[in-house]
């Protein structure tokens, strides 16, 4: 059965004091509840080894924002897979819209990123999404489809079940437009689709696709609503505790 997911995008904020009192704000929220979801904190490289330490294994897992596309060696300032997997993280983000825009990040490169994450055993929270004038030229499902086929369906069947998609509307974020319940339901029934297509039914029933379009404590409830929607991928409102509570307490 897939799980439903909100992991939490902590992008470039934070050092690292801040961090663990954050971690630790959420843990002692968690704490004191019953999610009725895996909750994942992604947090800078630096973060990684202390938050691991801090929180409750149990209820929250931990997540980088990136790894390398190589194994090891004269790559100054990478970090790779293997150094990410012993801080204690389970997952990686890879192929976030703002790693594709700003740093280049091809189908290519995050194709070498996944199965570099997943033979150093990390489960790669993988995303995909189309820009505003690819939406506006009709041309949304095609990009989509291109960055699935060309980052992940190289994989097994094995391996393809330790992937995690989320969506990400990205003319949604930060632009004053806004991706309806609707939008992300119709995309995520597509996705799934296309899943059946290429690995059967059963494995695309049970691949977890999250959200990543601007989820907040007001939206996330109709949006985890919908029956293809398995959480979210939260950025801006992850870094309130009180606020990335409200949406893991949305299931």
């Amino acid at each position: 059965m897939r799980k439903n997911i909100v992991a939490g995008n902590w992008k470039m904020n934070k050092d690292l004091n801040e961090g663990i009192a954050l971690a630790k704000e959420v843990n002692a929220l968690a704490a004191q509840a019953v999610p009725k979801c895996e909750i994942v904190l992604g947090t800078p490289f630096i973060h990684l080894a202390e938050v691991s330490k801090t929180v409750d294994d149990s209820k929250i897992t931990v997540a980088a924002q990136n790894c390398a596309d190589k194994v090891s060696g004269a790559y100054t300032g990478e970090v790779s897979a293997a150094m990410i997997k012993s801080t204690g993280a389970e997952y990686v983000i890879l192929g976030h819209s703002e790693r594709r825009a700003y740093y280049g990040e091809t189908n290519a490169i995050l194709k070498e990123k996944v199965n570099i994450a997943l033979a150093n055993g990390l489960k790669p929270i993988f995303c995909i999404g189309e820009v505003l004038a690819e939406r506006e030229a009709d041309k949304h499902f095609d990009v989509v489809k291109s960055q699935i086929e060309e980052g992940v369906f190289h994989l097994s069947p094995t391996e393809f079940g330790k992937i995690v998609l989320a969506y990400e509307p990205v003319w949604a974020i930060g632009t004053g437009k806004t991706a309806t319940s609707a939008q992300a339901q119709e995309m995520h029934a597509f996705i799934r689709g296309i899943i059946v297509k290429k690995y059967g039914a059963q494995l695309a029933d049970d691949t977890t696709i999250l959200y990543g379009g601007s989820c907040n404590p007001t939206n996330a409830k109709e949006l985890f609503a919908n029956p293809d929607v398995d959480g979210g991928l939260i950025g801006g409102a992850s870094l309130k505790a009180g606020d990335f509570m409200a949406i893991i307490n949305a299931f």
